[in-house]
């Protein structure tokens, strides 16, 4: 017994040596303004960061928009695990002044379990092609060479199509977003809305 507890000794101060060097490099943060008729109404904020194999992106939005009968509150964050440039683990939450959603995107060995329990959005399926560009994407890397982006959200895909230099635009179900881009960078997203659209400004 003696040796098995010295064992099991050497074997957790191994592990948790291996935990300490594991490289970790300091986050990408990008910040947001969001703007509704030239009026800001709240904030988005994107991270990335890379811990040793895994890198683990964060997208935040706190929106209070109040416009005569036209009431909005949303906060919600996207998390998301990738290793080997594939999407492993992707999840929302979602507090609004409609309730409480979620969204969840699991690999699991040779497939997907995806599951969107969103406001007026409900989607489970299945999906075997890999994930590697998702919409947390699109504010670290410019598109070039992507045809879509998996939308954590609501579990499927955005189309992506270029309208010009470093402009792409994001069709799903009817809806479009715009996203343009300066030197590579995120600087401005156009979310389309039938009363007002949402304009999302990167904050130097």
């Amino acid at each position: 017994m003696k040796y098995v507890a010295t064992w099991l000794l050497v074997c957790a101060l191994l592990l948790e040596t291996k935990a300490q060097t594991r490289p970790v490099q300091s986050p990408e943060i990008r910040r947001y303004a969001i703007e509704v008729a030239g009026l800001r109404v709240g904030t988005m904020t994107a991270t990335r960061q890379r811990v040793g194999q895994e890198v683990v992106s964060t997208l935040t939005s706190d929106v209070q928009v109040n416009f005569l009968l036209y009431h909005l509150t949303v906060y919600y964050q996207v998390v998301n695990h990738v290793w080997s440039g594939q999407l492993r683990l992707s999840t929302v939450t979602a507090h609004t002044n409609q309730g409480d959603f979620s969204s969840r995107t699991e690999w699991k060995h040779d497939h997907y379990n995806i599951i969107a329990d969103q406001y007026k959005h409900k989607y489970h399926a299945t999906e075997k092609q890999s994930i590697t560009y998702t919409v947390t994407d699109l504010f670290f890397e410019e598109p070039k060479k992507h045809s879509s982006a998996f939308a954590e959200y609501f579990g499927d895909y955005f189309t992506l199509s270029s309208s010009g230099p470093a402009v792409y635009r994001a069709f799903r179900d009817g809806r479009e977003d715009e996203y343009r881009y300066a030197d590579g960078q995120l600087i401005t997203i156009i979310k389309k809305n039938p009363l007002k659209n949402f304009v999302i400004r990167f904050l130097p």
